[in-house]
């Protein structure tokens, strides 16, 4: 068992969409904690098969339970951003000579973020995994590509810390078929396992925070991760 706490001033947890507005979801999804930890352990969940446009993810990764608690509520924001791309088919391939090898297609966008995330993670995975998740942390890991971050590139945490037990927080907790409407806040729908590929074949499912913090995390927010 390994519980973590982690802060970051700005946070984006992009959701499948197309057109001018990037949205977030309201909280950290549990594809991206998992993603997370394993950038942590040193563990490349990519896998480039030459063939396909995106990158594919690599069979045979660990499964891990995660729970999510929220410290204090985070802040959503909109901001103006110009896009830069490369659009699909020949369109406006006149400009690329002009941009010297820079995406040519440039388009207004807004984009959703959350500033002041503060979330506590619950993590249950095999003992070497989280040994290195630890080690990751202490800078002692191997293989890390690249520096571990929250949706877009350049939104890194401030903390993340190793705790003996979690703090009290507000525990993401499943809405099921059983839950009842009453009492029911801020359900929110959050990507579990995502597919780059098929999106068909993302899997998300609908949260609530937990009415009251508390430092035991309740049996039914543990949610496992698992990739075939």
């Amino acid at each position: 068992m390994l519980y973590l706490y982690l802060e970051a001033p700005f946070a984006t947890f992009r959701t499948f969409t197309a057109g001018s507005f990037r949205p977030t979801a309201p909280f950290m999804t549990y594809s991206a904690a998992y993603g997370l930890l394993l950038n942590l352990a040193g563990e490349d969940m990519r896998r480039d098969d030459g063939k396909s446009p995106m990158t594919l993810i690599r069979q045979g990764l660990p499964g891990v339970k995660i729970a999510l608690g929220e410290r204090e509520p985070a802040h959503r924001h909109i901001c103006y951003q110009q896009l830069h791309n490369y659009p699909v088919g020949n369109q406006g391939k006149e400009h690329a000579p002009a941009c010297r090898g820079n995406k040519y297609n440039i388009v207004p966008a807004r984009r959703a973020f959350l500033s002041g995330l503060k979330v506590c993670l619950g993590v249950q995975a095999e003992a070497d995994l989280e040994s290195k998740i630890i080690r990751g942390l202490r800078g002692e890991g191997e293989g890390r590509y690249g520096l571990p971050f929250l949706g877009d590139n350049n939104f890194l945490p401030d903390r993340i810390d190793v705790l003996d037990a979690p703090l009290p927080a507000r525990w993401l907790l499943p809405i099921g078929e059983d839950t009842e409407a009453d009492g029911v806040m801020e359900p929110m729908r959050l990507t579990v396992t995502i597919d780059r590929a098929d999106m068909s074949k993302t899997f998300a499912r609908l949260f609530r925070l937990d009415g009251e913090e508390t430092a035991t995390i309740p049996a039914q927010a543990w949610v496992e991760v698992a990739y075939g």
